[in-house]
């Protein structure tokens, strides 16, 4: 049965847009596959380690080589990749924090991108589809005023796409936060409606990638 990986780096469990919005996505994909599997990371509530010395350099070396320690922090890194390669979609939750991803999320990245296997000429993850829910607090869409402080979808294009080689979709809800912040106050009904324009587009784009997976 299909595989989908999923993947959420918010750090707020209630009122995540980011989370309604992958949950939107997994639904409509376990509504296609009931029975096939999901493999769940909740970066807030079980954060995976930041990659270190051992880990990186375990990478670079044969495994008969490696030491004990190189050897404990590769089998995270070869679990992670695993779950990666072997995913017929990848979904993640990528709010942004401070005009980027959130460091649990980068700390996920530095584990499952490795130069030669995952990453390089021939990636052994290549063209598997992935949807990425960019959640903002206000807007930074082409034209808006912070435009230039864009560092999410930017960012994960090149590492996702240019890097992995997987086949990259966003799904952007913006001004999330207008109804706690005063200043964006107008915002509210734009936000609505962002809003609900994403948890169509993650149902929809779950339900095609679902029936793609089952070809």
């Amino acid at each position: 049965m299909p595989t989908l990986l999923h993947i959420d780096s918010s750090a707020v469990t209630d009122g995540s847009v980011s989370r309604e919005v992958t949950a939107a996505f997994r639904a409509a994909w376990e509504a296609e596959h009931p029975g096939g599997t999901v493999i769940h990371h909740d970066l807030a509530a079980d954060p995976i380690p930041h990659l270190d010395g051992h880990g990186i350099a375990a990478g670079f070396a044969p495994a008969e080589t490696h030491t004990a320690e190189q050897a404990a922090a590769f089998a995270l890194r070869e679990k992670l990749i695993v779950e990666l390669e072997t995913a017929d979609a990848v979904l993640i939750g990528a709010p942004m924090y401070n005009f980027t991803i959130p460091s649990t999320l980068k700390a996920w990245l530095d584990h499952v991108i490795l130069m030669g296997r995952t990453a390089g000429e021939n990636p052994s993850a290549k063209g598997t589809p992935v949807t990425v829910v960019a959640s903002r607090g206000g807007s930074y869409a082409p034209g808006a005023p912070r435009e230039p402080f864009e560092f999410v979808t930017t960012y994960l294009e090149k590492v996702l796409a240019g890097g992995l080689g997987l086949e990259v979709d966003f799904i952007v809800p913006e001004f999330t936060l207008a109804a706690a912040v005063p200043a964006l106050a107008e915002f509210v009904p734009v936000a609505a409606e962002s809003k609900a324009k994403a948890l169509e587009l993650a149902a929809a784009r779950g339900k095609e990638l679902a029936a793609r997976a089952a070809v």
